[in-house]
């Protein structure tokens, strides 16, 4: 835990011990705008919530199955969907009833079918998602106007592999490439926009592979902080990352919009996650606080245009189709990926911080950054999925 998470877990815990009875202890994991738009989202609903932050990331997903494993979690947390498969068939969760989410108007037809379908295992619901955040497409206006990239103040559709790198060789891309997890998302958006099935198709992972070693050619080998510094400051024409980005840009008032991710290949596609609300396995789920808990979830849920401001799309589609979300802009200009997310395969060393991102996006980083082959690549990126698969599941 670091001093900015320890700080704001003990102001939270302080709150609840000194203001009267103790609300529904909820854990997540967000920092700086996030953090900040979720206590506000807390602070807005009726149900008492005693939330605590903690370090995103492993330290977050560890201690959360110690605390389910032991029975002992807290009665609402934050997943990302793309966890859930190492979650709720190990019995880390509790399943949601059905009955009281549609009591509550959270029922399967308001949310997009990709995320809705993640949210459920072994015919059982145990999420229900908050938003998704896909890999966007930032971009200068000034200097892709000056690039004649658009077309009405708006970036011109992108189609294929060759206008995607034309039109970065003319405004310039930053793209966080190092130690980050980035080049696998990339990777993951390329391989099933080719309709890529299982772990792995070889001839479409190494036709992705080869595209991200000219798009590395085309751009300064960087992590996050330094892309992240060139596209604020007008350096690079582009940026490839999450949209969760976007409030930076509009603090430093850079001239930037938002596309969604290029359709390169034979299909729409992204990748993406979604924060989703869960309730860790407790030895003996009390069912007046489980209802409670429930109504707290179609609370926070009805605050997503609040969730909205940071970027993500909201999951909760009377939400997405409301006048004020499409009044929201740049956010409403990538709405549209909502329906074209990828999620990490459905496995359960997969997802938001596993150890299938950190180490395949070390070996297609090394792509990006023209250390390694895309031959040399595929060979490993098999030898981690044959690595991780005969890892045993935690018990």
């Amino acid at each position: 835990m670091d001093r900015r998470t320890f700080i704001l877990a003990g102001t939270a815990l302080a709150t609840a011990a000194c203001s009267g009875p103790a609300g529904l202890a909820y854990w997540d994991l967000f920092s700086g705008g996030d953090g900040s738009r979720m206590m506000d989202m807390v602070g807005a609903i009726g149900t008492r919530l005693d939330a605590v932050t903690l370090a995103w990331g492993t330290p977050y997903y560890t201690k959360l199955a110690m605390a389910a494993a032991g029975g002992r979690a807290p009665d609402l947390a934050i997943l990302h969907l793309s966890r859930l498969p190492g979650f709720a068939p190990m019995g880390l969760l509790d399943p949601f009833d059905d009955d009281l989410l549609a009591a509550h108007g959270l029922t399967q037809d308001r949310f997009p079918p990709a995320v809705w379908n993640r949210a459920r295992s072994d015919g059982r619901t145990y999420a229900v998602p908050l938003d998704t955040h896909p890999l966007v497409l930032f971009y200068n206006t000034e200097l892709c106007g000056k690039a004649g990239l658009l077309e009405n103040g708006r970036l011109r559709p992108i189609r294929g592999p060759e206008q995607l790198l034309a039109a970065f060789d003319k405004a310039g891309l930053a793209l966080a490439a190092a130690r980050d997890v980035n080049p696998w998302r990339l990777f993951w958006t390329l391989y099933r926009q080719q309709n890529g099935q299982g772990l792995l198709d070889d001839a479409k992972a190494l036709t992705a592979l080869r595209l991200l070693g000219k798009i590395g050619a085309t751009t300064r080998f960087t992590d996050n902080n330094a892309a992240v510094a060139l596209f604020g400051s007008g350096q690079a024409g582009f940026f490839w990352n999450g949209e969760w980005e976007l409030p930076t840009f509009q603090t430093q008032h850079t001239p930037f919009d938002v596309a969604p991710f290029p359709q390169v290949y034979d299909r729409p596609a992204v990748h993406a996650d979604s924060h989703a609300f869960v309730l860790p396995h407790q030895r003996s789920r009390d069912p007046q606080l489980t209802a409670q808990t429930i109504s707290a979830v179609a609370e926070l849920i009805g605050q997503s245009l609040t969730w909205a401001r940071g970027g993500h799309i909201p999951a909760y589609q009377p939400v997405a189709a409301s006048q004020a979300y499409l009044k929201l802009l740049p956010q409403a200009n990538y709405r549209s990926a909502a329906a074209e997310v990828e999620l990490d395969p459905p496995v359960w060393f997969a997802g938001a911080a596993s150890d299938l991102q950190s180490a395949a996006g070390a070996t297609i980083g090394a792509v990006l950054g023209g250390t390694k082959s895309p031959e040399v690549a595929l060979g490993e990126l098999k030898a981690t999925l044959v690595r991780l698969r005969n890892t045993p599941k935690p018990a």
